[in-house]
């Protein structure tokens, strides 16, 4: 399908590509992975055409239809669907063609390309990919401009789907997306039927949705088969050979250089050091395998751990104003939970993640938190917060107004910023680096708690595995919001589903969870319908289409095997629970701390009721998976 020869690409000077080639063949789904500025986007424009190579060629098949998500999302008076339908531009052309035909024999050509093109079912099949990215039905038929830069790119992906290029182009297609979106693209992508080149950092995509790995690196493109994992062991299993293959050169290379050092003046020896000169001559060195550094994250622990709980919920709404979004909320976090907030973009997760770090208060009920506490919270959005006309040591040092500058290099150069690196500028650094840096910034204070809202949109592969490692390391408690199924399953040991004005522990696994949303469940359901027209922000004044309330369907059955684990995790809860009730009650046992200590033995008396209750509803739940299990 796209075949790829000797290409040499610079750009500004500096090679991306040198005498690179491959050939993607026909039907291939394929991943385009390399480093973040390795110069993938940039193939993606040679392959469109907006730029020329400097040496080499991209060819295609005559009359193949190519197709990439438009960088300016639409937003006119169009709805959704018409936007999308619009994108098919020969069914477009022929239903507008039908409307002014007159000649007999020109309508039946029309009729007949319509049936081929499967015309008729037109807008049924571009509903179905709106709904499945995040858009009712009621939704579909909304102006473009009603709804959030975000939402209308979603739009555009639409589109590009719909259109079913025969070379389908996409550049991190789940960066606008939520969790429901992102299951959704997964199984729309592993089915699709034609030739499909993406970028993507996502490992579980790359998995689950290509069949094929490009993978760019110095500058050259290679082509592995198989999903991202069996293109990591194929590399390491390279990379081992050819790192035999160098010590074993290098070997032969000492011992011909030896002889002919020994025997190059002796006049019985000098043929046979002569040809040994050749050997050495015409041996092409085995280059060492360079190992791409990555940076890692670091989370600085707090140095003194509270006593459980970090905070508690007792019947709390959110919202703003008079919006309530989220109503009857009523949980407690403990020092070291790991949970991750499922639940359609528009549903609350933002509103509840406000209410966690003091950025909202509840409209109503009480929550209670530790009054040692210290959050740390992380948006996309607070990207564009930075200083423009700063620098990382900047940054710091606004933190820091009172610290010596050893001390704040120090604290940079933990965040990835060392040397020259501490006063680059911030309009200089790419999107991992600010998210590198805004989060570094987050954890100054060595928080109890990290809030964590989509931290992985800006971050490649390797930054992510990192990121993951940094948090599993990390001693406090961390809530998590993610379209990224690998930081999800490698870093949340529970799940709580935000849905219909609700945060309750979910029943199930990431798998169910995903069973649930493909089976078009409660979980896609919005938490609100706005009157007279989507449901809104309120703190952000973005419009989210998918709030819009939709029929549930019934939830797929629960496998016997994620019962047991949902059991297991319950038992762990309560094992965890009990051995901190447990503490309390060694610290208390003696009597002296309410002498000692009196307003420390009352906190941990009030602490120990408040565990009790918390080991009630576990031992409920307990009960209810118990009896399900068998």
């Amino acid at each position: 399908m796209l075949h790829i020869n000797e290409l040499t690409l610079r750009i500004a000077g500096r090679a991306l590509y040198e005498k690179a080639s491959v050939a993607l063949p026909e039907g291939a789904r394929v991943g385009f992975v390399g480093r973040n500025g390795s110069g993938k986007t940039t193939l993606f424009n040679a392959i469109a055409g907006e730029i020329s190579p400097d040496e080499g060629t991209i060819s295609l098949p005559k009359a193949a239809r190519l197709g990439r998500v438009a960088q300016e999302a639409p937003g006119g008076s169009e709805s959704l669907i018409e936007v999308v339908l619009a994108a098919d531009t020969e069914r477009a052309a022929l239903m507008t063609e039908r409307e002014h035909a007159r000649d007999p024999n020109r309508i039946a050509e029309i009729e007949t390309r319509l049936v081929d093109i499967d015309a008729h079912s037109a807008e049924a099949r571009a509903g179905a990919i709106l709904h499945g990215l995040g858009f009712s039905s009621e939704a579909q038929q909304r102006p473009c401009s009603e709804f959030s830069g975000g939402w209308r790119m979603r739009v555009a992906l639409a589109a590009v789907l719909f259109a079913a290029p025969d070379l389908l182009l996409l550049d991190e297609p789940t960066n606008y997306l939520d969790l429901e979106g992102t299951l959704w693209l997964y199984d729309y992508l592993s089915r699709y039927p034609r030739t499909a080149l993406i970028i993507s950092h996502d490992r579980e995509l790359l998995n689950e949705a290509v069949d094929h790995v490009l993978h760019l690196s110095e500058r050259k493109l290679t082509l592995y088969k198989g999903g991202y994992d069996a293109f990591e062991r194929r590399r390491r299993e390279q990379a081992a050979l050819q790192m035999k293959a160098r010590e074993k050169q290098i070997a032969e290379r000492k011992h011909l250089q030896a002889f002919v050092d020994r025997f190059r003046a002796k006049a019985s020896k000098a043929r046979q050091a002569q040809s040994r000169i050749k050997r050495l001559e015409k041996m092409e060195p085995i280059a060492a395998v360079a190992e791409e550094a990555v940076l890692p994250f670091n989370l600085p622990t707090p140095e003194r751990a509270l006593a459980p709980p970090l905070m508690s919920f007792e019947g709390v709404k959110g919202g703003y104003g008079e919006r309530v979004v989220l109503s009857r909320i009523d949980t407690t976090l403990l020092p070291d939970d790991r949970i991750a907030l499922l639940g359609a973009n528009g549903n609350g997760k933002s509103t509840f993640a406000k209410l966690l770090t003091g950025r909202i208060e509840p409209l109503s009920g009480d929550i209670k938190r530790s009054s040692k506490l210290k959050v740390a919270y992380f948006a996309q959005h607070q990207l564009d917060e930075l200083d423009v006309k700063g620098t990382p040591l900047s940054h710091v040092t606004a933190r820091m107004p009172d610290a010596f500058e050893s001390k704040r290099r120090a604290a940079v150069a933990r965040m990835g910023f060392s040397g020259d690196t501490a006063e680059k500028p911030i309009t200089a650094l790419s999107g991992g680096e600010k998210a590198r840096l805004l989060l570094g910034l987050a954890t100054l204070e060595t928080p109890h708690l990290l809030v964590l809202d989509e931290p992985t949109n800006h971050l490649d592969i390797d930054a992510r595995a990192a990121l993951a490692e940094a948090l599993n390391d990390y001693g406090g408690a961390v809530v998590l919001i993610t379209h990224d199924r690998f930081l999800l399953d490698a870093c949340a040991d529970r799940l709580w589903l935000v849905a219909d004005g609700r945060v309750a522990p979910f029943d199930g696994d990431v798998d169910d969870y995903r069973r649930l949303v493909l089976s078009g469940g409660a979980a896609r359901r919005g938490a609100r319908k706005a009157k007279g027209g989507p449901s809104r922000d309120y703190a952000t004044g973005a419009y989210d289409g998918s709030s819009l309330h939709q029929a549930p369907a019934p939830a797929a059955p629960r496998p016997q095997v994620a019962l047991k684990k949902q059991l297991a995790s319950v038992e762990e809860r309560m094992e965890k629970l009990s051995g901190l009730i447990a503490r309390i009650d060694a610290a208390l046992a003696d009597g002296t701390a309410f002498v000692t200590e009196p307003k420390r033995a009352k906190l941990l008396a009030k602490q120990r009721g408040e565990l009790e209750a918390a080991l009630a509803q576990v031992e409920s739940e307990w009960l209810e998976a118990s009896e399900a299990a068998q």
